[in-house]
Protein backbone atom coordinates (compact mmCIF):
# COMPACT_ATOMS: atom_id res chain seq x y z
CA UNK A 1 0.00 0.00 0.00
CA UNK A 2 1.37 3.43 -0.96
CA UNK A 3 1.64 5.84 1.94
CA UNK A 4 0.95 9.49 1.07
CA UNK A 5 3.54 11.40 3.05
CA UNK A 6 2.20 14.81 1.94
CA UNK A 7 5.77 16.06 1.54
CA UNK A 8 4.76 18.84 -0.85
CA UNK A 9 2.81 20.36 2.06
CA UNK A 10 6.03 21.15 3.99
CA UNK A 11 8.55 23.56 2.40
CA UNK A 12 10.88 23.03 5.39
CA UNK A 13 11.68 19.51 4.20
CA UNK A 14 13.75 20.93 1.34
CA UNK A 15 16.33 22.18 3.86
CA UNK A 16 17.35 18.73 5.11
CA UNK A 17 16.21 15.67 7.05
CA UNK A 18 13.73 16.92 9.66
CA UNK A 19 13.62 14.54 12.65
CA UNK A 20 12.48 17.13 15.19
CA UNK A 21 8.73 16.58 15.49
CA UNK A 22 9.13 16.01 19.23
CA UNK A 23 10.27 19.64 19.46
CA UNK A 24 9.00 21.71 16.53
CA UNK A 25 7.11 20.29 13.59
CA UNK A 26 7.81 21.72 10.11
CA UNK A 27 5.54 24.52 8.98
CA UNK A 28 2.79 23.46 6.58
CA UNK A 29 2.74 25.45 3.36
CA UNK A 30 -0.89 26.42 3.99
CA UNK A 31 -0.01 28.32 7.18
CA UNK A 32 0.90 31.39 5.10
CA UNK A 33 -2.53 31.41 3.46
CA UNK A 34 -4.28 30.75 6.77
CA UNK A 35 -2.38 33.59 8.44
CA UNK A 36 -3.32 35.91 5.61
CA UNK A 37 -6.97 34.99 6.17
CA UNK A 38 -6.54 36.24 9.73
CA UNK A 39 -4.93 39.45 8.47
CA UNK A 40 -7.76 39.99 5.98
CA UNK A 41 -10.40 39.46 8.67
CA UNK A 42 -8.64 41.96 10.93
CA UNK A 43 -8.12 44.48 8.13
CA UNK A 44 -11.79 44.42 7.18
CA UNK A 45 -13.05 44.37 10.75
CA UNK A 46 -14.49 47.87 10.35
CA UNK A 47 -16.94 46.69 7.69
CA UNK A 48 -17.55 43.16 8.93
CA UNK A 49 -17.35 42.20 12.60
CA UNK A 50 -14.60 39.57 12.73
CA UNK A 51 -15.54 38.59 16.28
CA UNK A 52 -19.16 38.01 15.43
CA UNK A 53 -18.56 36.23 12.11
CA UNK A 54 -15.74 33.86 13.08
CA UNK A 55 -13.35 34.73 15.89
CA UNK A 56 -15.61 34.15 18.88
CA UNK A 57 -16.43 30.57 17.88
CA UNK A 58 -12.94 29.73 16.55
CA UNK A 59 -11.69 28.33 19.87
CA UNK A 60 -14.64 25.96 20.04
CA UNK A 61 -14.22 24.83 16.43
CA UNK A 62 -10.49 24.16 16.82
CA UNK A 63 -11.16 22.54 20.20
CA UNK A 64 -13.62 20.12 18.63
CA UNK A 65 -11.07 19.17 15.98
CA UNK A 66 -8.51 18.47 18.68
CA UNK A 67 -11.11 16.45 20.56
CA UNK A 68 -11.34 14.06 17.60
CA UNK A 69 -7.56 13.52 17.68
CA UNK A 70 -7.65 13.02 21.46
CA UNK A 71 -10.51 10.52 21.26
CA UNK A 72 -12.93 12.82 23.04
CA UNK A 73 -16.41 14.15 22.38
CA UNK A 74 -17.32 17.54 20.89
CA UNK A 75 -17.38 20.18 23.60
CA UNK A 76 -14.64 18.53 25.66
CA UNK A 77 -11.60 20.67 24.72
CA UNK A 78 -10.90 24.28 25.65
CA UNK A 79 -8.07 26.06 23.85
CA UNK A 80 -5.38 27.40 26.19
CA UNK A 81 -2.44 29.80 25.77
CA UNK A 82 -0.08 26.87 26.38
CA UNK A 83 0.10 23.58 28.27
CA UNK A 84 1.53 25.21 31.39
CA UNK A 85 -1.54 27.43 31.73
CA UNK A 86 -3.75 24.40 31.05
CA UNK A 87 -2.08 22.55 33.92
CA UNK A 88 -2.24 25.56 36.22
CA UNK A 89 -5.96 25.94 35.44
CA UNK A 90 -6.58 22.37 36.55
CA UNK A 91 -4.46 22.88 39.68
CA UNK A 92 -6.55 25.92 40.54
CA UNK A 93 -9.66 23.70 40.77
CA UNK A 94 -8.34 22.01 43.93
CA UNK A 95 -8.35 23.22 47.55
CA UNK A 96 -5.19 21.63 48.89
CA UNK A 97 -5.82 23.07 52.36
CA UNK A 98 -9.42 21.95 52.54
CA UNK A 99 -8.96 18.44 53.93
CA UNK A 100 -6.79 15.36 54.00
CA UNK A 101 -7.17 14.63 50.25
CA UNK A 102 -4.37 16.94 49.14
CA UNK A 103 -1.89 14.60 47.47
CA UNK A 104 -0.70 14.90 43.87
CA UNK A 105 1.19 12.00 42.27
CA UNK A 106 3.68 12.79 39.48
CA UNK A 107 6.83 11.12 38.10
CA UNK A 108 10.39 12.29 37.56
CA UNK A 109 10.08 11.69 33.80
CA UNK A 110 7.55 14.52 33.42
CA UNK A 111 8.33 17.77 31.61
CA UNK A 112 9.87 20.45 33.90
CA UNK A 113 6.81 22.76 33.64
CA UNK A 114 4.74 20.13 35.41
CA UNK A 115 7.31 19.80 38.18
CA UNK A 116 7.58 23.58 38.62
CA UNK A 117 3.82 24.06 38.81
CA UNK A 118 3.31 21.24 41.30
CA UNK A 119 6.24 22.42 43.40
CA UNK A 120 4.55 25.83 43.60
CA UNK A 121 1.36 24.17 44.86
CA UNK A 122 3.25 23.01 47.94
CA UNK A 123 3.04 26.62 49.09
CA UNK A 124 -0.75 26.29 49.29
CA UNK A 125 -0.84 22.91 51.01
CA UNK A 126 -0.33 20.33 48.27
CA UNK A 127 1.54 17.14 49.17
CA UNK A 128 3.40 16.20 45.98
CA UNK A 129 4.81 12.69 45.60
CA UNK A 130 7.23 12.27 42.71
CA UNK A 131 7.53 8.62 41.67
CA UNK A 132 11.14 7.86 40.76
CA UNK A 133 12.46 6.17 37.64
CA UNK A 134 14.90 3.36 38.47
CA UNK A 135 16.63 3.58 35.09
CA UNK A 136 15.94 7.09 33.79
CA UNK A 137 13.83 5.55 31.02
CA UNK A 138 10.72 3.99 32.59
CA UNK A 139 8.54 4.29 35.68
CA UNK A 140 7.16 0.87 36.70
CA UNK A 141 3.37 0.82 36.65
CA UNK A 142 3.23 -0.83 40.06
CA UNK A 143 5.22 2.07 41.56
CA UNK A 144 2.69 4.57 40.21
CA UNK A 145 -0.23 2.46 41.38
CA UNK A 146 1.30 2.06 44.85
CA UNK A 147 1.62 5.83 45.21
CA UNK A 148 -2.12 6.38 44.64
CA UNK A 149 -4.03 6.18 47.90
CA UNK A 150 -7.06 7.63 49.72
CA UNK A 151 -5.24 10.95 50.23
CA UNK A 152 -4.65 11.42 46.49
CA UNK A 153 -6.74 14.03 44.72
CA UNK A 154 -4.93 14.00 41.38
CA UNK A 155 -2.52 11.82 39.42
CA UNK A 156 -0.76 14.10 36.93
CA UNK A 157 1.92 12.68 34.67
CA UNK A 158 3.21 12.56 31.12
CA UNK A 159 1.51 10.03 28.89
CA UNK A 160 4.74 9.93 26.84
CA UNK A 161 7.95 11.23 28.40
CA UNK A 162 9.95 13.93 26.63
CA UNK A 163 13.13 12.40 28.11
CA UNK A 164 12.83 8.79 27.04
CA UNK A 165 9.65 8.37 24.96
CA UNK A 166 8.30 6.08 27.71
CA UNK A 167 4.52 5.69 27.45
CA UNK A 168 2.46 4.90 30.53
CA UNK A 169 -0.47 2.47 30.72
CA UNK A 170 -3.23 5.06 30.82
CA UNK A 171 -6.25 2.75 31.38
CA UNK A 172 -4.55 0.98 34.29
CA UNK A 173 -3.65 4.27 35.98
CA UNK A 174 -7.16 5.70 35.50
CA UNK A 175 -8.71 2.53 36.90
CA UNK A 176 -6.53 2.64 40.03
CA UNK A 177 -7.01 6.37 40.58
CA UNK A 178 -10.78 6.29 40.21
CA UNK A 179 -10.99 3.32 42.58
CA UNK A 180 -9.25 5.50 45.18
CA UNK A 181 -11.41 8.55 44.47
CA UNK A 182 -8.69 10.48 42.62
CA UNK A 183 -8.71 12.19 39.21
CA UNK A 184 -6.15 11.73 36.43
CA UNK A 185 -4.41 14.29 34.21
CA UNK A 186 -2.20 13.14 31.34
CA UNK A 187 0.23 15.40 29.49
CA UNK A 188 -0.14 14.19 25.89
CA UNK A 189 2.13 16.78 24.28
CA UNK A 190 4.46 13.99 23.09
CA UNK A 191 1.57 11.71 22.08
CA UNK A 192 -1.10 13.64 20.21
CA UNK A 193 -0.64 13.26 16.48
CA UNK A 194 1.65 10.22 16.61
CA UNK A 195 0.00 7.89 19.16
CA UNK A 196 -3.71 6.95 19.08
CA UNK A 197 -5.47 8.47 22.09
CA UNK A 198 -8.80 7.37 23.55
CA UNK A 199 -9.83 9.96 26.10
CA UNK A 200 -13.47 8.90 26.32
CA UNK A 201 -12.77 5.16 26.38
CA UNK A 202 -10.06 5.58 29.02
CA UNK A 203 -12.44 7.73 31.11
CA UNK A 204 -9.46 10.01 31.79
CA UNK A 205 -10.38 13.27 33.52
CA UNK A 206 -7.95 15.76 31.92
CA UNK A 207 -5.54 15.89 28.99
CA UNK A 208 -3.18 18.77 28.30
CA UNK A 209 -0.87 19.49 25.38
CA UNK A 210 -0.19 21.78 22.46
CA UNK A 211 0.12 21.95 18.69
CA UNK A 212 3.82 22.83 18.35
CA UNK A 213 5.12 19.27 17.93
CA UNK A 214 3.53 16.26 16.23
CA UNK A 215 0.44 18.27 15.21
CA UNK A 216 2.54 20.53 12.95
CA UNK A 217 0.90 23.61 14.42
CA UNK A 218 3.88 25.69 15.48
CA UNK A 219 4.22 27.49 18.82
CA UNK A 220 0.59 28.45 18.92
CA UNK A 221 -2.22 26.70 20.75
CA UNK A 222 -2.32 24.77 23.98
CA UNK A 223 -5.39 22.75 24.90
CA UNK A 224 -7.19 21.25 27.87
CA UNK A 225 -9.51 18.26 27.61
CA UNK A 226 -11.99 17.90 30.49
CA UNK A 227 -14.18 14.81 30.84
CA UNK A 228 -17.69 16.08 29.96
CA UNK A 229 -19.50 14.84 33.06
CA UNK A 230 -16.83 16.46 35.24
CA UNK A 231 -16.99 19.94 33.72
CA UNK A 232 -19.93 21.30 35.68
CA UNK A 233 -18.42 20.37 39.06
CA UNK A 234 -15.15 22.33 38.85
CA UNK A 235 -14.54 26.01 39.53
CA UNK A 236 -11.02 27.03 38.44
CA UNK A 237 -9.51 29.97 40.31
CA UNK A 238 -7.33 30.73 37.30
CA UNK A 239 -10.04 32.27 35.17
CA UNK A 240 -11.05 35.29 33.12
CA UNK A 241 -13.88 37.03 31.33
CA UNK A 242 -14.20 34.44 28.52
CA UNK A 243 -15.01 31.76 31.12
CA UNK A 244 -18.10 33.68 32.26
CA UNK A 245 -21.51 32.24 31.42
CA UNK A 246 -22.53 35.53 29.80
CA UNK A 247 -19.22 37.25 28.98
CA UNK A 248 -20.75 40.15 27.06
CA UNK A 249 -22.82 41.21 30.05
CA UNK A 250 -19.51 42.36 31.60
CA UNK A 251 -21.03 41.65 34.98
CA UNK A 252 -19.32 42.37 38.28
CA UNK A 253 -18.03 39.57 40.51
CA UNK A 254 -18.77 36.98 41.74
CA UNK A 255 -17.88 34.78 38.80
CA UNK A 256 -20.69 32.87 37.09
CA UNK A 257 -18.98 30.07 35.20
CA UNK A 258 -19.97 29.01 31.70
CA UNK A 259 -21.99 25.79 31.63
CA UNK A 260 -19.58 24.19 29.18
CA UNK A 261 -15.87 23.49 28.79
CA UNK A 262 -15.48 27.23 28.20
CA UNK A 263 -15.48 27.65 32.01
CA UNK A 264 -11.80 26.57 31.79
CA UNK A 265 -10.89 29.55 29.57
CA UNK A 266 -9.20 32.69 30.82
CA UNK A 267 -8.92 35.95 28.86
CA UNK A 268 -9.08 36.82 25.18
CA UNK A 269 -7.87 33.89 23.04
CA UNK A 270 -4.87 34.17 20.71
CA UNK A 271 -6.68 34.31 17.39
CA UNK A 272 -3.59 34.33 15.13
CA UNK A 273 -2.29 31.23 16.91
CA UNK A 274 -5.50 29.38 16.09
CA UNK A 275 -5.24 30.30 12.42
CA UNK A 276 -1.67 28.97 12.31
CA UNK A 277 -2.68 25.66 13.94
CA UNK A 278 -5.49 24.77 11.53
CA UNK A 279 -3.42 23.62 8.49
CA UNK A 280 -1.47 21.12 10.60
CA UNK A 281 -4.70 19.68 11.98
CA UNK A 282 -6.03 19.41 8.40
CA UNK A 283 -3.03 17.33 7.36
CA UNK A 284 -2.87 15.10 10.46
CA UNK A 285 -6.58 14.33 10.23
CA UNK A 286 -6.42 13.61 6.50
CA UNK A 287 -3.47 11.22 6.88
CA UNK A 288 -5.01 9.63 10.00
CA UNK A 289 -3.41 9.10 13.40
CA UNK A 290 -3.84 5.31 13.18
CA UNK A 291 -1.82 5.18 9.98
CA UNK A 292 0.70 7.69 11.35
CA UNK A 293 1.15 5.56 14.47
CA UNK A 294 1.77 2.40 12.46
CA UNK A 295 4.47 4.15 10.43
CA UNK A 296 5.99 5.57 13.63
CA UNK A 297 6.17 2.17 15.29
CA UNK A 298 7.75 0.61 12.23
CA UNK A 299 10.41 3.31 11.87
CA UNK A 300 11.27 3.62 15.57
CA UNK A 301 11.78 -0.15 15.60
CA UNK A 302 14.03 0.18 12.56
CA UNK A 303 16.08 2.81 14.38
CA UNK A 304 16.34 0.76 17.55
CA UNK A 305 17.43 -2.33 15.61
CA UNK A 306 20.10 -0.27 13.82
CA UNK A 307 21.39 1.09 17.14
CA UNK A 308 21.42 -2.25 18.95
CA UNK A 309 23.28 -3.95 16.11
CA UNK A 310 26.06 -1.43 16.78
CA UNK A 311 25.79 -1.72 20.56
CA UNK A 312 24.78 1.91 20.96
CA UNK A 313 23.01 3.00 24.13
CA UNK A 314 19.25 3.22 23.59
CA UNK A 315 17.52 5.39 26.21
CA UNK A 316 14.03 4.48 25.00
CA UNK A 317 11.79 1.50 25.85
CA UNK A 318 12.30 -1.46 23.51
CA UNK A 319 8.65 -2.53 23.84
CA UNK A 320 6.68 -0.84 21.06
CA UNK A 321 3.60 -0.67 23.31
CA UNK A 322 5.50 1.35 25.89
CA UNK A 323 7.12 4.01 23.71
CA UNK A 324 6.04 7.05 21.77
CA UNK A 325 7.32 8.43 18.47
CA UNK A 326 10.89 9.28 19.49
CA UNK A 327 14.08 7.29 19.97
CA UNK A 328 16.79 8.55 22.32
CA UNK A 329 20.37 7.51 21.54
CA UNK A 330 22.99 7.93 24.25
CA UNK A 331 26.23 9.39 22.88
CA UNK A 332 29.24 11.17 24.33
CA UNK A 333 28.78 14.96 24.10
CA UNK A 334 25.30 14.81 22.60
CA UNK A 335 25.25 18.58 22.04
CA UNK A 336 28.33 18.42 19.80
CA UNK A 337 26.98 15.42 17.88
CA UNK A 338 23.66 17.21 17.27
CA UNK A 339 25.59 20.20 15.92
CA UNK A 340 27.67 17.96 13.64
CA UNK A 341 24.51 16.32 12.33
CA UNK A 342 23.02 19.74 11.61
CA UNK A 343 26.11 20.62 9.57
CA UNK A 344 25.18 17.64 7.37
CA UNK A 345 21.54 18.77 7.23
CA UNK A 346 20.23 16.16 9.65
CA UNK A 347 18.14 17.95 12.25
CA UNK A 348 17.70 16.36 15.69
CA UNK A 349 18.22 17.70 19.22
CA UNK A 350 19.45 16.50 22.58
CA UNK A 351 18.58 16.67 26.28
CA UNK A 352 20.67 16.10 29.40
CA UNK A 353 20.51 12.48 30.49
CA UNK A 354 18.66 11.46 27.32
CA UNK A 355 21.22 11.93 24.57
CA UNK A 356 20.07 12.57 21.01
CA UNK A 357 16.31 12.78 20.45
CA UNK A 358 15.35 11.52 16.98
CA UNK A 359 11.77 11.50 15.71
CA UNK A 360 10.60 10.39 12.27
CA UNK A 361 7.08 11.54 11.40
CA UNK A 362 4.74 10.53 8.59
CA UNK A 363 6.32 12.97 6.11
CA UNK A 364 9.80 11.42 6.43
CA UNK A 365 10.83 8.73 3.95
CA UNK A 366 12.53 5.49 4.91
CA UNK A 367 15.49 6.59 2.81
CA UNK A 368 15.83 9.77 4.91
CA UNK A 369 15.76 7.85 8.17
CA UNK A 370 18.33 5.37 6.87
CA UNK A 371 20.60 8.17 5.63
CA UNK A 372 20.39 9.99 8.97
CA UNK A 373 21.33 6.82 10.87
CA UNK A 374 24.30 6.15 8.59
CA UNK A 375 25.57 9.70 8.97
CA UNK A 376 25.23 9.32 12.75
CA UNK A 377 27.10 6.02 12.57
CA UNK A 378 29.93 7.76 10.77
CA UNK A 379 30.18 10.36 13.52
CA UNK A 380 30.07 7.80 16.33
CA UNK A 381 32.26 5.11 14.85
Amino acid sequence: MTFDRRRNEFPTLASGIHLLSHSLGPMPRAVRESTLEYCDAWEHHTSEDAWATSWWTLSRRVGDRLARILGGEPGSVQIQPNASIALATVASCFDFQGGRRNKVVTTELDFPSMEYIWDAQRQVGAHVEVVKSPDGITVPLEHIRDAIDEETCLVALAHTSYRSSYRVDAPAIVERAHAKGALVLLDVYQSAGVVPLHAADWKVDFLIGGTIKWLCGGPSSGYLYVRPDLQKDLRPRLTGWVAHDAPFEFAAAPMRYARSVRRFAQGTPSIPALYSAIPGLDIVESVGVTQIAAESQRRTQMMIDFARERRWTVNTPLDVERRGGSVMIGVDDAKAVAEQLAEQRVFVDWRPGAGLRISPHFFNTDEEVDEALRILAGLIE
